[in-house]
Formats: C-alpha cells, structure tokens, sequence
C-alpha cells in the first residue's frame, strides 16, 4: 500500500493513546441499530455524503489506500487517505489520514462495535493546523472540527430511523 499521507503517526487512531503534540476529539454515541446497518452507511461513504461533503473516492468502499477527496461547500476540497480499515462481525470502521492540501494535518478515525442489538459508534481524531490560513484561523479551524466531530454522529443517528 501507498500511503501518501502528510504526517509520521500513521494509524494512531485504531486505537490506544493519540500521540502527543496535537489536539485530540473523541465523541461516542450507542446507536439503536445492529452493526450491519451503520456499517453499510460508513464503509461507503454515506456518513460523509449526509454531512454533506461530497465524497470522491478511488474505490466505493473503504479500504487502506483507498483516497478521497471532501468537497464542502462546492469549492473546498479536502484530500485524504485511507490508513487502515476493519470489518468483522464485531467491528467496523476506519481511519483517514490528511494529504498535502489538507487544511489540517492528521488523522481521523470512525469505529461502531457491535453491543448486541445497539452499536457504539466512536469517533475520534488528532490533528494540527496544515496549511498558513489554517494556522492563522486555527480558533474557528478548532470550532469547525468540534462541531463536525459532533455531526458525524448526530448524522449517522438520524440516518438510521
């Protein structure tokens, strides 16, 4: 695998510790669904295209490797990479890292884990601003990603009733 990705703690988020030296989010959620449901809606992009971000990936699915770039609000694009991935009847999800372009620099990961008839879905995230304007701006930049953290799992919610 090729991984193009524009920052050393490659697949960080998986699990364990975020590394230091970066702001870290983490929000989770129990969804009133079993696993297969959300996990069709993540693994092909779905959560995204109901945050309203217009995903272009090189595959339908994801899949280490895979990369995909984020239209928002029609003009921006944001690169990413696809470090790691995971389906199993327990689990699934993956992890994104950012790609020169980005406006912030890390990684950003989606996991549901089956807990019987209901799935905790998790997201969490490490990341630093990646470009001059995203510096300049990194008090709204931290509000845009608190918020965003927040939508992926209200969206992902509201996508299962």
């Amino acid at each position: 695998m090729d991984l193009k990705v524009n920052y050393p703690e490659v697949g960080a988020t998986r699990g364990g510790d975020l590394p230091p030296g970066y702001r870290h989010l983490s929000r989770e959620t129990v969804l009133d669904a079993p696993l297969h449901r959300p996990a069709e809606i993540l693994m092909t992009w779905g959560l995204h295209e109901r945050c309203g971000l217009r995903p272009r990936a090189s595959a339908p699915r994801a899949a280490p490797g895979v990369e995909v770039a984020l239209r928002f609000a029609g003009v921006l694009a944001i690169p990413c990479q696809v470090v790691w991935a995971e389906e199993t009847p327990d689990r699934a999800g993956f992890g994104y890292g950012s790609l020169p372009g980005h406006p912030e620099r890390g990684e950003a990961a989606f996991l549901l884990e089956a807990r019987g008839d209901r799935t905790r879905f998790t997201v969490r995230s490490f990341s630093v601003p990646g470009t001059l304007a995203s510096r300049l701006a990194a008090p709204a930049a931290r509000l845009v990603q608190t918020r965003a953290t927040g939508r992926w799992l209200t969206a992902m919610a509201e996508a299962l009733r």
